[in-house]
């Protein structure tokens, strides 16, 4: 072979040699890029897409308790952390519907760390050989107001049967008194108080319960606030002028919210009659009205007894009272500041309470401002007592 032939060769060769050297390098290089795919969970056909679109809670675990598919919800509940069941009762059950193949639904009262405990309904139920499914819907709002219902009727017969039981007393005591014409005469002016204080009872259960429907505004008007604060004022004026209270109104006149006028009336009404029922006697009320934005501030000041710092988060339920001694001599129902408080809500606005115990309280009803296109101008006026 002549030497051209010869460096011809081994150039040909040299050439198959680094081709397939580049070739395995580029090979080896794909190959310690490619990841393995790592094998999704064994969830059935279709029931990713059906827990993705329920809107309670469904976990789906497998034979070893692992959780292998989750909805939102239950994730946003805390049923779920990672791939592990955080709530003990429902793993517990879980694993009853795995040892013996039968469904089981069933109330739970899950705990929770620096929270009040849940309340749960659970549906648990196999799916396949290894997989159980557990629905879980959140009842502890339902529970909750299921308990406010029941405190609400039995606070209702309880309030209901302290009136009805006097005036049946009375009527007897008028009866066996018959032939004394002053002793009628007293208790009859009794019987009236009697009366009077249960109209005012099952009316503001009736506005309450009206109120608690959270429906809208049927016909939501401009309200005018003078009025509301004067029509408030005359109505605790006998009550006012039998503790020589003097009532002062004061602030920004001509202003004006957008509701409902008669809902506005009775929460301002309320206010100033809670001031007047907790004011000693010779003190003074101060009703003042301002402008903080969008809104209306209308601001009852008393000089009452106060209010502990652990009772005012309570002082909006229904019937509590703070000193029931003295609501009670006063007539009163105990729905007053529940009313206030649904008013405000259902005017999308808001009542706030600042107080001390032994020098009075301030309560602010805070509404939405209808301009009425007047300039307001600060003044200060006299109500009476």
């Amino acid at each position: 072979m002549d030497p051209t032939t010869q460096a011809f060769a081994a150039a040909l060769i040299g050439a198959v040699v680094a081709g397939g050297a580049v070739l395995a390098w580029h090979v080896s290089d794909r190959q310690q890029r490619s990841v393995e795919p790592t094998p999704e969970p064994a969830v059935p056909d279709g029931v990713a897409a059906v827990l993705s679109v329920l809107r309670s809670s469904a976990v789906l675990v497998d034979d070893s308790d692992t959780v292998l598919k989750a909805s939102a919800p239950a994730y946003a509940m805390g049923l779920v952390r990672g791939t592990v069941l955080v709530s003990d009762e429902l793993a517990e059950l879980v694993r009853q519907v795995r040892r013996d193949g039968q469904i089981r639904e069933t109330e739970l009262l899950m705990s929770r760390p620096a929270a009040s405990p849940r309340h749960v309904t659970a549906r648990v139920a196999p799916l396949g050989a290894r997989l159980v499914l557990a629905l879980v819907e959140d009842r502890t709002r339902e529970r909750r107001v299921e308990a406010v219902r029941r405190d609400f009727v039995a606070n209702v017969s309880h309030e209901l049967k302290t009136p009805v039981g006097a005036i049946r007393l009375l009527a007897e005591a008028v009866h066996d008194a018959a032939d004394d014409p002053d002793a009628v005469r007293r208790f009859s002016d009794r019987m009236l108080t009697e009366s009077d204080r249960l109209s005012r009872l099952v009316q503001q259960v009736i506005e309450l319960s009206r109120l608690q429907g959270d429906e809208p505004l049927d016909h939501p008007v401009s309200v005018d606030i003078d009025e509301v604060v004067k029509i408030a004022v005359d109505t605790s004026a006998i009550d006012a002028d039998a503790k020589r209270i003097s009532v002062v109104t004061g602030g920004t006149p001509h202003l004006a919210v957008f509701g409902n006028e008669e809902q506005v009336m009775a929460a301002v009404a309320n206010l100033v009659a809670n001031a007047v029922s907790y004011s000693d006697p010779d003190a003074t009320v101060l009703i003042s009205t301002k402008v903080d934005g969008d809104m209306v501030e209308i601001s009852v000041v008393d000089q009452g007894i106060g209010i502990p710092p652990g009772e005012i988060d309570r002082i909006f339920e229904r019937f509590y009272r703070v000193d029931p001694a003295r609501h009670r001599s006063t007539g009163g129902t105990g729905l007053g500041l529940s009313i206030v408080k649904h008013v405000a809500a259902t005017h999308g606005g808001d009542v706030r309470v600042w107080s001390v115990e032994g020098q009075g309280s301030t309560f602010t009803l805070t509404l939405p401002r209808h301009l009425s296109g007047r300039t307001p101008v600060a003044s200060n006026q006299e109500a009476g007592r």
